[in-house]
């Protein structure tokens, strides 16, 4: 077994566990302006407050395990992104507070769904912005970042900011037509299918634009016979864009936001496709930033029990609160 490969797919399958499961209330929160007044938000915020903090559990363990598995890698991307990082961690303690303290309060709500709205739009464009600094290329000279502090500030990595926020926002309109009823869940369909057709732009644009990046990401999109290996992703794409445009338009309740994640999956296998094997493309493969064997067998002794049991506990959460949420009963 090639550890290094093991762990690599474990650290892609943290991360896109967490912009799957905490995209949608991040999404939700980047609409919370727009549905309508202080009841339909009520609404919204309770369809994912029982689960948004197991969510970011994700996160945490995709940080770790990069730290752990792949130190090089973390020395290096860490200090090209700090920037980004830190508005995400200051946008994701907004919505912590505004979760905890918005029905606390009547006179200063307006405060804390202000906080819960601006804290969603930073995070989200933050992880956006973030990913396009290392889709883009990072300076390296030997072992270390060579860039300045704000080499993540480019035209692309803004694309791709702006680009994240527009789909989590579709991951959110399609959770709330999935999780309510009535008016929050009208609202949340025509904004649905307005932002998908943003988003869609929004993926095609940026898809179109990495390939000339990179050399080595063009050759792997657009050479032969490559080219014939990776066309099952922009086919399997625009199946899941009709699902999603069909669904939304034939008042399906499920379908919506299971198209909107597959959209998401198939643009991180993209990107997957892009990278492989490089953790930093185009200079660091997974096995230069590789901690020893010894230290990647110890992790994956303590990775097998823990995976699991996240595993096990956020299908529990989900089953739990598997129904919809209405305005004066909650989940039910």
């Amino acid at each position: 077994m090639d550890l290094t490969v093991l762990w690599a797919f474990i650290i892609a399958f943290a991360v896109i566990a967490y912009v799957i499961l905490d995209g949608f209330d991040l999404g939700t929160g980047i609409l919370f302006p727009f549905l309508g007044d202080h009841k339909n938000r009520d609404v919204a915020m309770n369809s994912v407050a029982p689960i948004w903090d197991g969510n970011e559990t994700w996160l945490i363990l995709g940080g770790g395990g990069l730290f752990a598995v792949f130190p090089l890698a973390y020395a290096i991307i860490m200090p090209a992104i700090y920037a980004p990082i830190i508005v995400m961690l200051l946008g994701l303690l907004f919505r912590g507070v505004a979760f905890e303290y918005r029905f606390k309060t009547v006179r200063g709500r307006w405060l804390w769904d202000v906080s819960f709205f601006i804290g969603s739009v930073s995070a989200a464009m933050a992880q956006g912005v973030a990913l396009g600094t290392l889709v883009q290329g990072i300076e390296i000279d030997g072992r270390a970042y060579a860039g300045g502090w704000w080499d993540w500030l480019t035209p692309f990595s803004i694309a791709t900011g702006f680009a994240v926020v527009i789909g989590y926002a579709v991951l959110g309109a399609t959770w709330l037509v999935m999780k309510t009823e009535g008016d929050v869940a009208r609202v949340a369909r025509r904004q649905a299918v307005v932002l998908s057709v943003f988003m869609l732009m929004a993926l095609g644009g940026v898809s179109l634009w990495m390939p000339f990046l990179e050399e080595a990401f063009f050759a792997r999109w657009f050479a032969f016979p490559d080219f014939f290996y990776v066309l099952p992703v922009p086919i399997f794409t625009a199946f899941a864009a009709v699902s999603l445009f069909h669904s939304l338009l034939t008042g399906a309740e499920i379908r919506p936001f299971f198209s909107a994640l597959a959209l998401f999956v198939l643009g991180y296998v993209g990107i997957g496709i892009c990278f492989w094997p490089y953790i930093i493309p185009p200079s660091v493969t997974i096995y230069q930033a590789a901690a020893p064997e010894s230290s990647q067998i110890f992790l994956l002794v303590g990775a097998s029990v823990l995976i699991p049991l996240i595993l096990l506990y956020t299908a529990y959460a989900y089953w739990v609160f598997r129904g919809k949420v209405s305005e004066d009963a909650g989940y039910h």
